[in-house]
């Protein structure tokens, strides 16, 4: 706070009641304070007078999720505290709900909190917005999708092989009109699902004019409807890749409703809870979440102990679960 009284001229009283936004405060010497802790890139640190009394740690990290309301994203949590709790670290957590903006204000709110360390899922296609922030020597990593432009440690499922897995299955058992319905393919998860499908597809030399490929499906209501939409046109798929958890449940409502969830066969990402207890059983490709979560907060630790370790992006394997709906056979079965 000094050195932005001093560069804006103006007392450490001044720039406190700037940045605290107290009143009675002119306009220009705000925008003076502004423009000199923007030149110096100073964050207002709300626990400044704690850690002069406990030293240079704050014992807690920020995690940044999709929703933490998601089973997915609720199972990477459990995983970080499972670690972090024995440590004595506690787990400050928020949503961005893939806003690019609420991604960067999330992680400006924990680090005006001066957490020591940041757990980051994002949206945004330049995360160099961190650097500054990784220079001060608060360590960052990335999990479930890989930082983009900036060198983090990242921790991500084998998105790729499990959607190649996923269609080769579907194609073993007789299929040939496949859909795959996913969400945002701008998202590196769901992009990474894409390109697994497609590559298997080519392998086994099937037109992609013979299948639908639905990208930005909106969730689940937006995943019933084109199934719906899709299961009335001229050509019906035979069977169905639904790319996203919330993608799994539309497809499957759909389904359900019209009844052909015995002879259109499917396959989801991730595994939801009571997906086994349907008839057919969900035919998964099964994440390991809680696997993710461990794995970036083990990393994040290393990196806030300073162990020297190499800049790595760590993958954890996916399984493909069989129970049913994935197994229907299509005109082409043996």
């Amino acid at each position: 706070m000094r050195d932005v009284a001093a560069v804006a001229g103006v007392s450490v009283k001044t720039v406190s009641r700037v940045l605290n936004a107290e009143p009675n405060v002119s306009e220009e010497l705000k925008e003076r304070v502004r423009r000199a802790a923007a030149t110096l890139n100073y964050e207002l640190n709300v626990y400044a007078g704690g850690l002069r009394r406990m030293g240079a740690r704050t014992n807690a990290i920020g995690l940044m999720l999709e929703s933490v309301d998601d089973a997915f994203s609720a199972a990477i949590h459990r995983g970080v505290e499972t670690v972090t709790r024995r440590h004595s670290i506690i787990v400050l957590a928020q949503s961005f709900e893939e806003d690019a903006d609420r991604e960067r204000t999330v992680v400006k709110e924990f680090l005006r909190r001066r957490v020591d360390g940041l757990i980051l899922t994002t949206v945004s296609r330049d995360q160099a917005y961190l650097s500054a922030e990784a220079a001060r020597g608060t360590s960052i990593v990335f999990v479930d999708r890989p930082a983009v432009s900036v060198a983090f440690d990242s921790v991500v499922s084998c998105n790729f092989d499990g959607a190649v897995a996923a269609t080769r299955h579907l194609l073993e058992h007789g299929h040939r009109r496949l859909a795959y319905v996913g969400g945002d393919h701008e998202i590196w998860t769901l992009r990474e699902r894409l390109r697994g499908y497609f590559d298997e597809l080519d392998r086994w030399g099937v037109p992609r004019s013979d299948v639908v490929a639905l990208t930005g499906v909106h969730g689940e209501e937006g995943a019933r409807t084109e199934v719906h939409r899709m299961l009335d046109g001229p050509q019906p798929p035979t069977a169905i890749f639904a790319a996203h958890n919330r993608m799994t449940v539309g497809v499957l409502r759909a389904l359900h409703e019209r009844g052909r969830q015995h002879d259109v066969a499917m396959v989801g990402f991730d595994d939801v809870q009571l997906l086994d207890l349907l008839e057919p059983g969900v035919t998964v490709v099964a994440q390991d979440p809680h696997r993710l979560g461990e794995l970036a907060a083990e990393r994040l630790l290393a990196r806030m102990a300073g162990n020297p370790l190499e800049l790595e992006t760590l993958t954890v394997p996916t399984t493909l679960i069989e129970r049913g709906s994935g197994e229907i056979p299509g005109p082409f079965a043996a």
